[in-house]
């Protein structure tokens, strides 16, 4: 989808604003992929254990009835230890300010992100309606309080 001179009838219409002239457009880096690499607007140092919420110089406008989440990009974690600390980071319908992403250094080596770095990705999905109901008992299961390691390593 990196040509949006054509746009599928089924797709889910998410409008973009660069806030910043050196700002990336979001990109897929193959068709068919499902999450939107997002790119860093700032240079900076990330000290092992030292986290920072990264702007990445776009606002977003996703429809009512479905969420933007921020994940991590799995080669910055497998080969960094850096990683989305609050991941899947939420971005609700009603947000239109910057988006960052909080990232955090888990490695050993003090990691250097650039302006134009992909530092995350975006991912927009469905979400139900939902309805909290206020209730004196819930219906019993076969898992019932096990929580917590309960099954199995």
């Amino acid at each position: 989808m990196k040509n949006n001179s054509s746009v599928k009838e089924e797709a889910v219409i998410v409008r973009v604003k660069l806030l910043i002239p050196d700002a990336k457009m979001p990109s897929l880096a193959n068709e068919g992929d499902v999450a939107f690499d997002l790119y860093s607007t700032i240079d900076i140092d990330l000290q092992p254990g030292q986290r920072i919420a990264v702007p990445t110089g776009i606002s977003v406008e996703i429809p009512r009835g479905y969420e933007g989440q921020i994940r991590p990009r799995s080669g910055l974690a497998l080969q960094y230890g850096v990683t989305v600390l609050n991941a899947p980071g939420t971005i609700d319908s009603g947000f239109r300010g910057e988006v960052k992403s909080i990232m955090v250094n888990l490695g050993s080596d003090t990691f250097r992100i650039t302006k134009g770095m992909r530092i995350c990705q975006l991912a927009v999905r469905h979400v139900a309606d939902v309805q909290l109901v206020k209730s004196e008992a819930l219906t019993p299961s076969e898992r019932g309080e096990k929580g917590f390691g309960s099954s199995g390593h």
